[in-house]
């Protein structure tokens, strides 16, 4: 679904209210990108940290927290290192996918005196088979929540208001997005059942040049009961 301008402007402030606080800002060797948070169902143990392949399994990899995703104020690190996570992401570079199971995180959280304050993006919005089905080559208005990467070295949750397209098996956002978007969650808008229009998360963002595959919440799910992965 093409939206006008107001209309995206409007999901995309939705977008952040909703789930803004899923979003942190990933780094490994220089490389910076974007993780999520995703609850695969009503068990905490179904909760995932989800992000591109291509970013994690060299050493130095770290998580960045705003304040608004721990409490109590003041008490939570600003970074994680992921040394410190046990157990550490599983790689799926078949899929294109890394995950996170967020136990680690929630005992890492405990030990030091604080908790999670997040807002995963939950399993209800991730796009099914009928909603990849009425994507196609024509353009749909697309919203990527990522932690991008400014001059100063700050990293902003931001929303790029881009363009995705179906081509044969493959979901492509049409432009080149700014570094610190790999691994960060797209969405778009389509009419529900009940003939409202309603949010979808379609998958991650992977790398590209000129434009950028999307890993669509099908190949997301198969590894998402993951243990070791492969490298």
């Amino acid at each position: 679904m093409l939206l006008d301008s107001d209309a995206e402007s409007d999901v995309a402030y939705e977008l952040c209210q909703v789930v803004g606080r899923a979003i942190l800002p990933y780094r490994s060797s220089g490389e910076f990108g974007t993780a999520f948070f995703y609850q695969g169902g009503d068990d905490p143990v179904g909760e995932s940290l989800l992000t591109a392949a291509d970013l994690v399994g060299a050493s130095g990899g770290e998580l960045g927290l705003r304040a608004s995703v721990t409490e109590p104020t003041g008490v939570a690190p600003a970074v994680i290192s992921e040394a410190e996570i046990v157990p550490g992401w599983a790689r799926f570079a078949g899929h294109g996918v890394a995950v996170l199971p967020t136990a680690g995180l929630h005992r890492y959280a405990g030990d030091g005196g604080w908790r999670w304050r997040v807002q995963p993006v939950p399993a209800g919005i991730a796009a099914g088979p009928e909603v990849l089905a009425r994507l196609g080559a024509e353009a749909s208005s697309a919203f990527v929540l990522a932690h991008g990467v400014r001059e100063d070295g700050s990293r902003p949750l931001e929303v790029a208001i881009e363009r995705v397209v179906r081509d044969g098996d493959a979901v492509l956002i049409t432009t080149e997005l700014p570094p610190g978007y790999v691994g960060a969650p797209v969405f778009i808008v389509q009419a529900a059942a009940t003939g409202e229009v309603a949010p979808y998360c379609l998958g991650l963002v992977l790398p590209g040049v000129g434009e950028h595959p999307v890993a669509t919440f099908d190949r997301i799910r198969a590894v998402l009961p993951a243990t070791p992965g492969d490298v």
